[in-house]
């Protein structure tokens, strides 16, 4: 047994940092919306605690993930990762239609905002969200980190857009504009929110990993000098960056040294290109039959009896 450690002491730090620099600006940001009667900042700052809660559940993740795998968890715990990036686009939606039903409230009983401080405020967050999503692009291959980093990058543009909101309000005298900037808000967050749940769900559901193709990977490992056919092949993602693959591979009725090499060959193979290194391959030499769902080996006079056999349908 052994375990692959992909997270790094930096990354959990850089989130421990953006938990407490998000901690604040969410007081700032609540306590100014009051002040400003101003939803949109309201709504950043409901946003900001989805972010709180992103960036704490991929801090816990990034722990969780360095354990070590156990005799319960053979694979670790490089799913909590996914887990995490799940959840916090689930809260991302939820926080949309909160911000949505709002929006409805506010065009139908609007009310005055105060739009120099909507401004000043959103002026710093923009500086701290943005600095935040560009710590975290580096790190960002990673489902669960991309998922805080989309979040922080979702509100750098939101709140950027509560900037120009709040400098219309205050030549124009428009207070609909601020729910309708709240409007935009909340399409963005569901639109930063869709991605991670199509891939968080992908892995769940041990689907093929994106980028890959099925097709592409027999034909990669056909090119292998010795093998003859390649069939029952699966691949999956242990976690967001954490392939694995099993298959079967037809092979000549040869010595163990001879198909070592082979075996060596084929996993050289993919893990180069396509970075998969968790593999379970099957080598065969007799022919196969299919039954429910499982190959199973049969002798050569044992699948001429089968076509042989008549079918009933």
């Amino acid at each position: 047994m052994h375990a692959h450690r992909h997270a790094t002491p930096n990354t959990s730090k850089l989130l421990g940092v953006s938990l407490l620099i998000t901690a604040a600006y969410i007081v700032v940001t609540f306590i100014a919306g009051i002040r400003a009667h101003s939803l949109a900042l309201l709504s950043e700052a409901g946003h900001n605690v989805s972010d709180f809660l992103a960036l704490l559940l991929s801090w816990v993740a990034v722990y969780v993930q360095t354990l070590q795998p156990s005799d319960t968890k053979t694979y670790g715990y490089h799913r909590a990762g996914v887990l995490a990036a799940f959840v916090n686009a689930i809260t991302l939606v939820v926080v949309s239609i909160f911000i949505f039903v709002e929006a409805i409230h506010r065009l139908r009983q609007p009310v005055a905002v105060h739009a120099g401080l909507m401004m000043w405020v959103a002026g710093a967050g923009v500086l701290m969200n943005g600095l935040i999503a560009g710590l975290l692009h580096g790190k960002s291959h990673d489902v669960n980190v991309r998922s805080a980093f989309i979040h922080m990058l979702g509100d750098t543009l939101s709140t950027a857009s509560v900037i120009i909101g709040g400098i219309a309000i205050h030549f124009t005298g428009q207070n609909w504009i601020d729910p309708a900037l709240s409007f935009a808000i909340g399409a963005l967050i569901l639109w930063s929110s869709s991605d991670i749940i199509r891939e968080t769900l992908n892995i769940l559901l041990e689907g093929m990993p994106r980028g890959l193709r099925i097709d592409q990977v027999t034909q990669e490992i056909a090119k292998t000098a010795g093998v003859r056919d390649v069939h029952d092949l699966h691949v999956w993602s242990i976690g967001s960056e954490i392939h694995a693959l099993s298959c079967h591979i037809s092979i000549d009725d040869i010595p163990p040294s001879a198909s070592e090499k082979i075996l060596r060959d084929v996993k050289e193979r993919l893990q180069s290109r396509f970075k998969i290194l968790h593999t379970t391959i099957q080598f065969e030499h007799v022919v196969c039959d299919i039954a429910h769902g499982c190959v199973m080996p049969v002798s050569a006079e044992q699948a001429h009896l089968h076509e042989s056999r008549p079918h009933n349908h």
